[in-house]
């Protein structure tokens, strides 16, 4: 079976200060139907730019992203639309949940935009949100969600389209250690359950150690 992700040649250049600074110099990377890989790296070392050209939220890159299956770096802006709302799922540092509406709710809207329709939509939020141990807190809105929960409801949100790769950028990073190792548990167990791959930014090798394989982002390059 071909892989959910592969990566080959990535290049990404700033300038600043009338000097050019080589963030991303040749990665090739490839991640395999239901594998989980953790991308560790200090802060600074690139992880984020590295998920921002997998996910094609924005451009500047050379090389080539081969989104299941599809070649996705030379796609025009409608393209990798279309790439990120049927390939692709996201989660953040921060939770970036709707604050107007409940858990429930912000893992609905993105089947609703998918062309789902309500009911099948509602049924599936609440069963992601109830195999998060949130079956009780459907109807709450983020702000009477603690941040572990708000982060479970996120992860929901993430899956909630079944994606081939869900992309996650230090998801436990605004946790504290506990909540963390909790919600990196559920997040791996839910992921590994809906088959979906992934790709784990994160500085906390712990953590890391709990994926399936690990790869080190060091001077633009994985090893």
């Amino acid at each position: 079976m071909s892989d959910v992700l592969a990566v080959s040649g990535l290049k990404r250049s700033f300038s600043q200060g009338g000097a050019t600074i080589d963030v991303l110099r040749g990665v090739d990377l490839h991640v395999g139907p239901g594998e989980i890989v953790a991308l560790l790296g200090p802060s600074g070392s690139g992880k984020s730019t590295l998920l921002q050209a997998v996910g094609l939220l924005e451009g500047g890159f050379e090389g080539s992203i081969r989104i299941a299956g599809e070649e996705a770096a030379r796609a025009d802006n409608a393209g990798r639309t279309r790439i990120r709302r049927d390939a692709l799922g996201f989660v953040y540092q921060f939770h970036h949940l709707l604050p107007d509406f409940s858990a429930v709710e912000n893992v609905v809207l993105p089947q609703l935009i998918h062309g789902a329709e309500t009911d099948v939509a509602t049924k599936r939020a609440e069963a992601l949100l109830s195999a998060l141990g949130l079956g009780h807190r459907l109807t709450h809105r983020p702000s009477q969600l603690s941040g572990g929960e708000q982060q479970r409801v996120a992860v929901a949100r993430a899956l909630a389209n079944r994606p081939a790769l869900v992309l996650a950028d230090e998801p436990t990073g605004n946790l504290d250690e506990g909540t963390a190792d909790i919600v990196l548990a559920e997040f791996l167990r839910l992921v590994r359950g809906e088959g979906s791959a992934a790709l784990v930014a994160t500085h906390n090798e712990r953590l890391a150690m709990k994926m399936d394989r690990v790869v080190r982002l060091h001077d633009g390059q994985l090893s």
